[in-house]
């Protein structure tokens, strides 16, 4: 085996543990969706077991990102960035994700139709930066209203939900990274108090 397959296959391990990590995924959570066992994840992870197909196929499902991703593959001079959009079923929105490589920063294009709100908390930080219509956010006390060109940045520690300010569908721009941060909103509205 040459020096670069080498150290590409000594790097997967690692990368796998930090994209786990990074998604606050366990050990545990992550057998349960892929069927490999906890010890052959560890082992994996920590570069104690070579990675193989038959292991990273599913690692690469489970995480939704695709496997020359996942591998850090050579590049192949090709640097565009091929969108792939998502439906969300159960609402209809959809999700186009921006970024190609699993890391800390996740950025998406999404365009949210309008769903009840309900709250929720993760660790996280994120920034969201409205490109049309408007944009609801909830976020602990606080009820503000984003229109376009507006940003909002905030620690995902606090109780939010975002989506529609009505009964119209918002396009936004959708950062995601795992560090906290303090809330930074930049908003012409009024705040208004949040709605049960």
């Amino acid at each position: 085996m040459d020096d670069d397959l080498a150290q590409l296959l000594d790097a997967i391990g690692p990368r796998l543990r930090t994209l786990r990590r990074d998604r606050g995924i366990t050990l545990e959570a992550l057998s349960a969706v892929t069927g490999i066992s906890v010890t052959a994840l560890s082992r994996l992870e920590s570069g104690k077991r070579r990675p193989t197909l038959e292991l990273l196929l599913p690692l690469a499902k489970a995480h939704r990102v695709a496997l020359d991703q996942l591998i850090a593959a050579p590049a192949t001079g090709d640097p565009r960035v091929h969108l792939v959009p998502r439906r969300h079923r159960r609402s209809g929105s959809i999700v186009v994700p921006l970024t190609q490589y699993p890391g800390r920063l996740q950025v998406f294009k999404q365009v949210i139709a309008p769903r009840p709100p309900k709250l929720v908390t993760h660790a996280g930080y994120e920034w969201l930066y409205v490109l049309a219509g408007e944009l609801r956010l909830i976020l602990g006390d606080s009820d503000i209203v984003l229109r376009p060109g507006e940003v909002a940045e905030f620690d995902t520690n606090e109780p939010h939900w975002f989506g529609p300010a009505d009964d119209r569908t918002v396009e936004i721009l959708h950062l995601f990274g795992p560090q906290g941060a303090k809330l930074r909103v930049r908003a012409r509205g009024p705040v208004l108090p949040a709605h049960d």
